[in-house]
């Protein structure tokens, strides 16, 4: 069945390749004893090795995420001897081991060994440094799902002191960082107990590689338990893998760019306030909120239009009772400079007007007999089928009911909820093979249809998509994701910090979270402490929950420093004037404070999209020579210049930070200059959320805008002194993919010198540059 399945269904440029699919010639296939090792390369610091006792998968392209067609074996030279084969470039050499020389079986090998040949390989890195060994690999045979497979999988070392980062968004930890010792399950779960889990199986190493492990199916990921990194999948016919090495983690991210593709430049927009709530009952409430921010003078860039604004599950249309008239709501929006979301889901009641259609024609999940999967069995909460977006027929027909049913009203960008997706896969089928075979590739398919389908409908308007979930390669769909429906306490807060830094490692630059939690607030509590801000005129929106206008404000302060900030929940309000005239007064001093940082935030999106690198970052990124920080899970680096400690603590008003060594650190609100190499303790009164700033950095200020629609210029260059520094300040047009033809760009370049405690600046705008040492704050304490 399954055979019969995976045919070539995917012609899209973005390659939505299935794993059938060929790639260019590998570089070399070796026959280690009927263990087949296939090399191929995608430039000089990228190896793909594939290991099968069948040759012919060896031969097989990549799986799902990876760009096959950017393959590129020119760097590499192969040499041969006794010991085995060789593969080297100027970037990374990889050697094969030769087949071990025939013996007799010792009484455990008669027992106990495998039956598979063995296969061993290194790879050194640039220096000619062995950062990766592995030892051994795997094909079990089991029956997954009535299909005769294999669990797969490979066994590295793992050296003491070696740590590891990345494989997607996991929300156990509520502070450390590094996931040696540790075991994943590395799978799309939305009911994993400490929040939904989403596998992005990309690791990075701070021994400086990263490795793809190239399977979609539910994954066991061992970091460095009793010596061993290793990967298992519970489906497959070969082991797939891909090495990248690199010095810093820019080559290392480029690599992984060049593998699954570039994060774009997200439209301005995204940067400014999204104003969300589940959910607005009507346009008058959605168009009372938008001109309440205008009437208070607090930015605000997007208003979001969530579920249940529809007649029916499935129905994709516009209920008139709520919302008579989208488009002029829309208009209205536009005209006060504000861009509007709308959420579309991919399920479908079977009362519903598309369900009959959709089933005839195979479009939607199927359990083993054929028949459509309609909900779930252990959730009373669900119900309907899952748009197949495996099927080319289904994403095309997805889309264009979506833009002809609801975008076409005006609105600008969707919301692709339920993207793991809700309605698990396993034990059913996709059109393309079961779906614990492909239990991961969902999101991937489904966001990236969506957004091809918006670039080809308006072309030159950059996508933006809300998403769930994610797999390899879905930062190039121009997708924000977040954390999903999390808790609004004051854990989920914490856990929020470690699983966007090993997210964001993952290759998934554009990461938040629902500012608040999204889950309903209870309107009791247990709390019997002192909050730090006045509930008593918030009893509306938070009941008796004292201490929830507090971490609603030390929420949206850690919001302000993240990828994009996004009010969300099930509450009666959202707005940041609903907690209270004492937390209102700060949630807005934040709101305004993001606006002004968006040039330094656009210009880091920009260095995103050149490198790949996140721009929120933990802290072993940027100090890979201060072993301290290689667990630091609680604070993280906010581009080049900020570190942001945030306050997860009810009644915390200080907090241990630590400033890493190698620099010396401001703090942002009092401007003494620290040195670094240190835990202090910060103060942290409730309008206040620990900030440093390196010192070196040149931050640029932007002019007070109520949205991205207006033309910001700059008003200050803050430069911190104590070394030389430099930044490239970036801006463009915000929305058109002009960017991506070097078309209506203004880059300038800004240098401080520290010795002569002067900046020069050079670039396409000649005026600006001329005037910004006008423009410079050198910060003193």
């Amino acid at each position: 069945m399954r055979h019969l399945l995976k045919t070539a269904l995917f012609g899209v440029a973005s390659a939505l390749a299935l794993a059938t699919a060929v790639s260019a010639a590998p570089l070399s296939t070796l026959d280690r004893n009927g263990a087949y090792v296939s090399v191929e390369a995608y430039g000089p610091n990228i190896v793909h090795v594939t290991i099968a006792v069948d040759k012919a998968e060896t031969l097989k392209g990549p799986g799902y995420g990876i760009l096959a067609d950017h393959a590129d074996n020119a760097a590499f030279k192969q040499t041969s001897d006794a010991n085995g084969d060789t593969f080297s470039s100027n970037g990374l050499t990889l050697h094969v081991n030769a087949a071990p020389a025939p013996h007799v079986p010792t009484q455990g090998e008669k027992y106990f060994a495998p039956s598979l040949a063995p296969v061993a390989l290194q790879i050194q890195n640039a220096k000619g440094e062995t950062v990766l060994s592995m030892n051994s690999w795997e094909m079990s045979p089991h029956e997954v799902n009535g299909e005769q497979t294999y669990q797969v999988g490979a066994a590295f070392a793992a050296p003491d002191g070696e740590h590891y980062y990345g494989m997607g968004q996991n929300q156990e930890s509520l502070n450390d960082l590094d996931l040696r010792g540790r075991v994943l399950d590395c799978q799309h779960w939305y009911d994993a107990p400490a929040g939904e889990q989403v596998c992005v199986p990309f690791m990075v190493s701070s021994k400086g590689y990263g490795i793809v492990w190239d399977n979609p199916s539910q994954t066991r990921f061992i970091g460095g338990v009793n010596g061993r990194l290793g990967f298992q999948s519970k489906v497959g016919e070969r082991v797939s893998f891909f090495v990248i090495t690199g010095s810093t983690p820019e080559q290392i991210y480029s690599g992984y760019a060049r593998l699954t593709g570039k994060t774009p430049i997200p439209p301005k927009s995204a940067f400014g306030l999204i104003q969300s709530k589940a959910r607005y009952d009507s346009q008058d409430e959605i168009l009372r909120v938008a001109n309440t921010y205008r009437e208070k003078k607090y930015p605000l860039d997007i208003m979001v239009l969530d579920w249940f604004y529809w007649t029916r599950m499935g129905q994709m249309d516009i209920n008139p009772a709520e919302f008579p008239d989208p488009d002029a709501m829309n208009k209205q929006l536009h005209d006060m400079g504000m861009q509007s979301i709308v959420s579309i889901w991919p399920r479908y009641e079977t009362a519903g007007r598309y369900f009959n259609e959709l089933d005839h024609k195979g479009f939607l999940l199927k359990d083993k007999d054929g028949k459509t999967v309609d909900g779930l069995p252990f959730r009373s909460d669900r119900t309907g089928g899952l748009i197949d977006a495996t099927n080319p027929e289904a994403r095309k027909w997805f889309w264009e009911h979506a833009r002809d049913n609801i975008l076409s009203h005006g609105f600008d960008y969707p919301w692709l909820d339920e993207t793991e997706p809700d309605l698990v896969p396993d034990g059913n089928f996709f059109s393309i093979g079961s779906g614990d075979r492909y239990h991961n590739v969902f999101p991937l398919l489904h966001v990236e249809g969506v957004a091809e389908g918006m670039r080809e409908w308006k072309p030159n308007k950059r996508v933006l998509i809300l998403s769930r979930a994610a797999y390899l390669g879905s930062q190039r769909t121009g997708a924000l994701f977040w954390s999903s429906d999390i808790n609004p306490s004051w854990e989920a807060l914490q856990r929020q910090i470690p699983t966007g830094l090993n997210m964001t490692a993952s290759g998934i630059a554009y990461w938040g979270n629902d500012i608040g939690g999204w889950q309903w607030l209870p309107q009791t509590t247990s709390f019997t402490g002192t909050p730090l801000l006045d509930p008593s005129d918030a009893r509306e929106t938070v009941g008796q929950n004292n201490d929830y206008p507090e971490l609603f404000t030390r929420w949206f302060q850690y919001g302000t420093f993240l990828p994009t900030l996004r009010l969300h929940g099930d509450r009666k309000h959202t707005e940041i004037w609903a907690f209270g005239k004492q937390a209102e007064a700060i949630l807005a001093d934040y709101d305004k404070l993001r606006y002004r940082l968006i040039p330094y935030l656009y210009s880091s999106a920009k260095t995103t999209y050149d490198t790949g690198a996140p721009f929120m970052r933990a802290l072993w990124m940027d100090f890979p020579n201060d072993p301290n920080v290689a667990d630091i899970g609680t604070q993280y680096m906010f581009g080049p210049a900020f570190l942001v400690a945030p306050v997860t603590k009810q009644g915390q008003t200080e907090k241990d930070v630590y400033l890493p060594a190698g620099a010396d650190w401001y703090n942002y609100w009092t401007n003494e200059k620290l040195t670094g190499g240190q835990w202090i303790k910060v103060a942290a009164p409730i309008n206040q959320i620990p900030v440093f700033v390196k010192a070196g950095s040149i931050v640029p200020v932007g002019s007070d805008i109520q949205s991205t629609a207006t033309k910001q210029t700059i008003t200050a260059l803050k430069v911190y002194p104590g070394k030389d520094g430099d930044f490239t300040l970036y801006d463009d047009d915000g929305v058109s993919y002009d960017y991506e033809k070097g078309k209506g760009a203004v880059t300038t370049t800004l240098h401080w010198n520290d010795a002569t405690q002067s900046l020069t600046a050079s670039g396409s705008d000649k005026a600006f540059a001329k005037s910004a040492p006008s423009l410079v704050q050198v910060i003193a304490k």
